[in-house]
């Protein structure tokens, strides 16, 4: 397993080198602001050399990373701090907090950061935390060549499939292996929900703790075909939107094969659509590997659970996989001192190699990239591998390319919303590809 997850993560880093939370996928959970994680120095401790400060991205994560920074603090004496940005606030909270006299030592800067912040990170070329990769293909380059950052986990997302759902309403997964096959089940189980009890899709929410499921997970799609088809390897200044058609498809079968449809699903919310899930009220819901746990929890059986890859009708796609790669990146600020950028380089190295660390990281974040990674538990992670196994390529993270990330989404957004309220798809057109020009040309102005 561990050699095939090796195989997921060196394919699924050559088209994604970061941008759908909400999301972010990942983003959907209340904002928890972190604490001062550091313990007070004994008698018995070294004298600590630095400090570290660590402006964390993930809420979801917040308390196992104070529990982390104090457990270190109080093995080395080194003082680390954690604060926790709001969901979705991430950037404007990095933009605040590094104009301060005590600034993060460490941040995340994916594809999408590195025009604003790239000059910020340290140089990791010759550090043990790099090393630590098990590929070199998981760090960010600057235009010198020098690694800028590197990634701490990679994540997978698809259609998240209730077996159980789909066998009571007479079919499988093994029917399912294209678009076509997809519509054509989901529309059967669409047709005979009142008879059923059950509907095929969770609702499509636009409101903004769902909405980037669809501005940036799913209108993945159209970028990752077309960036496949170009070989593009950077993010682009302009995009054609040749897949568009295929991103209707399967917005459409979304919207239409669901109980929430039209302008209703504006203000549909993400805890609305996971709860129909978690109910048995539908077959299928697009989330990813973060979600697995909650489902879990919430009294759905593991055997009962999996993930399919979304199908969008693109030629050849029976033999794509689940979507995986990472929006989440490590960089250490340049700015900092020099014993604070020690202390911080310390801290990471430590992370991903102690038993705490790893277990920690394992727990959290499932796959991660790193020599002395512990194998991810989570099953979806363990889906993807044998998707790849079984032939399948990865459909990788191609939306990290995206230029002023939360502005182009927020067009989408709008666009979508104006379209299920009956309007064009023209304006969806015009957002994706004319909104990805303008973003990009604005970031890049001189």
């Amino acid at each position: 397993m561990k050699k095939f997850l090796a195989l997921l993560l060196t394919v699924a880093m050559v088209f994604a080198m970061a941008a759908c939370s909400a999301p972010a996928a990942d983003e959907t959970k209340p904002a928890e602001e972190g604490t001062e994680a550091p313990a007070e120095e004994t008698s018995e401790q070294p004298a600590a050399s630095g400090s570290v400060y660590y402006l964390n991205f993930k809420p979801e994560a917040d308390a196992a990373w104070q529990e982390l920074a104090k457990k270190y603090t109080e093995l080395t004496g080194v003082p680390v701090k954690v604060v926790t940005a709001a969901s979705g606030e991430y950037q404007t909270t990095l933009t605040s907090e590094m104009d301060k006299s005590e600034a993060p030592t460490l941040f995340q800067c994916n594809e999408g950061g590195i025009a604003t912040w790239g000059e910020d990170c340290y140089d990791l070329t010759d550090t043990a935390i790099y090393n630590e990769l098990a590929s070199k293909d998981y760090a960010l380059k600057n235009a010198e060549g020098g690694i800028i950052s590197i990634a701490y986990c990679l994540e997978t997302y698809g259609i998240i499939t209730n077996k159980a759902l789909l066998e009571k309403a007479g079919h499988s997964v093994d029917e399912i292996k294209d678009f076509a096959s997809l519509k054509a089940v989901a529309d059967d189980i669409h047709a005979r929900a009142a008879e059923l009890g059950f509907d095929a899709f969770s609702s499509a929410g636009l409101d903004g703790s769902s909405s980037w499921r669809f501005s940036g997970h799913l209108a993945n799609m159209p970028l990752f075909y077309e960036f496949r088809d170009d070989g593009v390897s950077a993010k682009p200044a302009t995009i054609t939107g040749k897949y568009l058609d295929n991103y209707k498809a399967i917005w459409d079968l979304y919207t239409t094969d669901s109980a929430t449809t039209g302008a209703d699903l504006i203000t549909a919310t993400g805890d609305m659509s996971s709860g129909e899930f978690k109910e048995g009220k539908t077959v299928f819901y697009q989330n990813g590997t973060w979600e697995y746990a909650g489902l879990v929890e919430a009294g759905l059986k593991p055997e009962d659970l999996t993930m399919l890859p979304i199908y969008c009708g693109v030629e050849g796609e029976e033999k794509a996989g689940l979507c995986t790669g990472t929006e989440n990146y490590w960089s250490v600020n340049a700015n900092a001192s020099e014993e604070d950028i020690q202390a911080t380089l310390d801290f990471l190295y430590w992370v991903v190699t102690s038993e705490e660390g790893t277990t920690m990281m394992s727990e959290q974040f499932g796959a991660c990239p790193f020599k002395s990674s512990k194998e991810a538990s989570n099953p979806f992670s363990a889906l993807a591998n044998e998707y790849v196994a079984n032939g399948c390529y990865p459909v990788t993270w191609a939306f990290n390319y995206t230029p002023a990330v939360e502005d182009w989404r927020a067009g989408v957004v709008d666009a979508l919303s104006k379209y299920v309220a009956g309007g064009s798809w023209d304006d969806v057109k015009t957002a994706f590809v004319d909104g990805w020009a303008a973003q990009y040309a604005a970031e890049n102005a001189a």
